[in-house]
């Protein structure tokens, strides 16, 4: 099948490599010129504007936008809006906000084009591991893009069936979800990194526990000199709070136990901040969410180890690096 990928980053770049590996032609653009030269290749195209991408697609055309949340997307998709033709889509891939989606749906759906918001979960792993996608959208245009969203899962992998789901969507278990309608991917996916936050941060304030439990206000028999990185390593054999997030800390624990590369600003992308207004607006109580995106925002004024082991993790899973000038 034929995609159009607009934005090559760390995400984007390697969508394009992993549906070539799954035998899909790209055509792709990015401002970057060096980045469409990285890809170029049999299956890779590139092209010179949005306008050039479009007109190398044969119909019905497909675009994933994979660009930052805001005035990029925007002029992404409202370029594409301006020469795409009914029967094509738009898929954006990016971490933009779910009202937003619902907004840019009804104005190309006023032209016949669809549109797909795909919460796109897999950071810098993702063209090994797969990508865990969260879609909204047309049905119709949905399945129209199946091969699509196949290439990008992971698969089933070696992950053993869940008791009971027998009848369910089988393509959830290969890691990819039609959520619903116009919108309710992207809030999936919203839910889920604001999730993330409260995941990051139990594990981060845990280890700081670990970390001080040698320190000299304690009395003497109850210091502890605990090698964190080891524990990081045997809680990932067999322990109830194994994860992935858990797998990254031990790596990075592993390169550096003092993440000494590491300040501890922790800066937040949006979907934490999305996902407490939706508790605000639903009233529904989302304490240890809110708390962990508060923590961000206190770990740019006062940072401690805690801090540097969420920096750590942002690092490995989404190569975030800290902000320049941070302390």
């Amino acid at each position: 099948m034929q995609l159009g990928v607009v934005g090559l980053g760390r995400m984007g770049g390697n969508i394009v490599r992993r549906l070539v590996r799954g035998g899909h032609q790209c055509v792709v653009f990015d401002r970057n010129a060096s980045a469409i030269a990285a890809l170029a290749g049999h299956d890779v195209i590139g092209a010179r504007d949005i306008g050039e991408l479009c007109q190398r697609l044969d119909s019905p055309r497909a675009v994933w936008v994979m660009l930052p949340a805001g005035e990029a997307t925007e002029a992404a998709v409202h370029a594409l809006g301006a020469v795409l033709q009914p029967g094509d889509c738009v898929i954006d891939g990016g971490n933009a906000f779910y009202k937003d989606d619902i907004r840019r749906a009804a104005a190309l759906k006023a032209k016949g084009i669809d549109y797909i918001d795909c919460g796109t979960s897999g950071g810098v792993w993702g063209l090994e591991r797969g990508y865990s996608l969260m879609i909204g959208g047309a049905k119709e245009a949905v399945e129209r893009l199946d091969a699509i969203f196949s290439a990008l899962a992971p698969g089933k992998g070696d992950s053993a069936a869940t008791p009971g789901r027998q009848g369910r969507d089988p393509r959830v278990e290969r890691g990819y979800m039609h959520c619903g309608p116009s919108g309710a991917g992207r809030f999936v996916k919203m839910v889920h990194n604001g999730i993330e936050y409260g995941l990051m941060q139990a594990y981060a304030e845990g280890f700081n526990i670990l970390r001080g439990a040698a320190a000299d206000h304690l009395p003497k028999e109850q210091r502890f000199q605990l090698d964190v990185a080891d524990i990081a390593e045997v809680w990932r054999r067999g322990s109830v709070i194994a994860s992935w997030l858990l797998d990254l800390t031990a790596m990075a624990l592993a390169e550096d136990p003092g993440l000494a590369h590491y300040a501890g600003v922790v800066e937040d992308s949006g979907e934490g901040r999305w996902t407490v207004n939706a508790a605000v607006e639903e009233a529904v109580p989302a304490e240890v969410l809110s708390a962990a995106l508060y923590a961000r925002f206190r770990s740019r004024e006062q940072a401690d180890f805690a801090d540097k082991i969420l920096s750590a993790m942002r690092n490995k899973f989404g190569g975030h690096l800290e902000q320049a000038g941070a302390p």
